[in-house]
């Protein structure tokens, strides 16, 4: 119990540390979070070891609980009478063209379709944990920032789509397995449904039992308990937890007159949880698989980007939103993280001859995308002025 509590340690005093250092360099917190993590992580200094990260991975999981339960609460009706399905469109456009390029890039540089499709099907996948750490940290505000809440929350859904049709199109065309095409495409149509009436059921029970509540201690203990309720309800049934999540803050928030008062006390807690998640996510990330994923890794990385910039600029010119949101939408979208590794998983076994390449790739690509992705982000918020100076 006590090396715990000094791996603990060492990890808040290194998120402080690297924080700190990266504001020389005008990065944001969590980019020093994760370089902070990586350095002193098993993969390096192994200063936070590879037992401590594993031990302590039940608080990554809350946190994005939380996180998931944020982005939740931005999903106001309000928000949406006024910009319609622009969100909805940009979302699934962004996810699927990254899907459709990745793929057929892979296909022309002579990789096996099956294998191509299911790494081009795990493009879609984007870590919303990273972009709302820069969007809090900097008080990023406007059409860009409310945009890029609704399209990462969403992207979720469109990752999980976009990854059931690839699972089920990769196993038709395996003599090997004797699958239902039509149960496979509607498998993951059935985990969202699931999702969505675990989050409402456990969203209107939170707003009622709230009105009991009124000492913001209390308030706080029952937002806790509701969340990690969450997320075990969720993996029980095989439902998305941060969708769960995502769903119950968005019942809540649009029932509840309190959610405004609620997501401040939320703000002022969390701050210690994100911390422990990215650098436990730095300690993760293992160099060591870089120099395995050769030309593939690179046609996946590249090409990923492109099709996220590309499909949520057609995604808005579409929808004809704003000019500020066609330019700058696109480069938030670059983060990949959690769900792009569970993904991975699940592919290892719909092309087992490549498991091995599929996971040293989506690796090493979260490890790039993750150091990079919150400075662009930032970088693209900033050019579309919505993060002032001195924020």
């Amino acid at each position: 119990m006590s090396n715990i509590l000094v791996q603990v340690s060492i990890i808040f005093f290194t998120g402080l540390l690297f924080a700190r250092l990266v504001k020389y360099v005008k990065l944001p917190s969590v980019t020093g979070y994760l370089i902070g993590g990586l350095i002193l992580g098993p993969h390096v200094l192994k200063l936070i070891t590879l037992e401590s990260v594993e031990t302590l991975k039940i608080f990554s999981e809350i946190a994005l609980g939380f996180i998931a339960f944020s982005i939740g609460s931005e999903f106001k009706m309000s928000y949406f009478k006024k910009v319609g399905m622009t969100p909805i469109v940009i979302a699934f456009m962004e996810a699927f063209v990254a899907v459709f390029l990745v793929a057929a890039a892979l296909i022309i540089t002579g990789n096996d379709i099956s294998f191509s499709i299911m790494l081009g099907a795990i493009a879609a996948a984007t870590a919303p944990a990273a972009t709302i750490m820069v969007i809090k940290q900097y008080k990023a505000k406007g059409s860009v920032t409310e945009t890029l809440l609704s399209v990462v929350a969403i992207d979720d859904a469109a990752a999980l789509i976009a990854f059931g049709f690839a699972l089920a199109i990769t196993k038709s065309m395996s003599a090997a397995e004797n699958t239902n095409l039509l149960l496979s495409l509607l498998s993951p149509f059935k985990d969202i449904l699931m999702s969505g009436v675990i989050g409402c059921v456990l969203g209107l029970a939170f707003t009622y039992l709230l009105r009991f509540f009124k000492d913001s201690g209390n308030r706080l203990c029952l937002v806790g308990g509701f969340i990690l309720l969450a997320i075990p309800l969720a993996n029980a049934t095989g439902a998305s937890s941060l969708l769960v999540c995502m769903i119950l803050g968005a019942v809540f928030c649009n029932l509840s007159n309190s959610s405004d008062a609620v997501m401040s006390m939320i703000d002022n807690i969390t701050p210690p949880l994100f911390m422990m998640f990215f650098v436990l996510s730095g300690a993760e990330l293992d160099t060591s698989v870089l120099g395995s994923i050769g030309i593939i890794g690179a046609v996946y990385i590249i090409v990923r980007v492109v099709g996220k910039w590309l499909g949520a600029y057609l995604g808005a010119v579409i929808m004809k939103a704003d000019s500020k949101v066609r330019t700058y939408l696109g480069p938030c979208l670059i983060p990949q993280a959690g769900v792009a590794i569970g993904l991975s998983l699940i592919a290892e076994s719909a092309v087992p001859g490549h498991g091995a390449t599929i996971r040293a790739v989506i690796l090493c690509g979260t490890m790039v995308y993750e150091l990079i992705g919150p400075f662009i982000t930032k970088m693209s918020l900033q050019k579309a002025g919505e993060i002032h100076p001195g924020a």
